[in-house]
């Protein structure tokens, strides 16, 4: 059994998007989306295919570093900020299964980097498509709006 859906919306991946100064409903349903899809809200953090609640590789964790985040280093340091002192220097790939908010933190950075038209807050099957480009390439819409509805619920429109 994985984490709440309202408590993993309320009290992680909200608070990490207003820390990162990138409040946003999209966002916000974005990523429970995902987390529902790649680990069922956590049911499974460590799937083979990556590591924590969005299955990020250890490749994309780095990449993501010295691609994107090297490129800025005051949101570097925002980032890093969610980090564990100490075990991020030994093991830091490890924090996108043991910390949360910095696996959120990551999750979105891959998200923005990526560049993408972000669809309205309520349009699943936009969110979906911005998953299977960010997070599973060999997905399908329909893999994503099943896990939202099976975890999470809610109103949201399917186009």
């Amino acid at each position: 059994m994985g984490i709440a859906a309202s408590d993993l919306r309320q009290h992680v991946i909200r608070p990490t998007l207003l820390y990162l100064q990138r409040p946003s409903s999209t966002a916000e349903s974005l990523l429970l989306g995902a987390a529902a899809c790649q680990s069922a809200l956590g049911a499974a953090l460590d799937g083979g295919q990556g590591r924590g609640l969005y299955c990020i590789s250890d490749e994309r964790h780095q990449a993501l570093w010295d691609q994107h985040l090297a490129r800025d280093p005051e949101l570097a340091s925002l980032v890093r900020g969610l980090a564990s002192q100490h075990a991020f220097l030994g093991a830091p790939h490890l924090e996108l299964t043991v910390n949360l908010r910095y696996a959120t933190a990551i999750a979105w950075m891959l998200v923005e980097s990526s560049i993408l038209v972000m669809p309205p807050a309520d349009d699943l099957f936009g969110m979906a498509m911005i998953w299977r480009e960010v997070f599973q390439p060999e997905g399908s819409p329909r893999e994503f709006i099943d896990a939202w509805q099976r975890h999470v619920g809610g109103l949201c429109r399917v186009a």
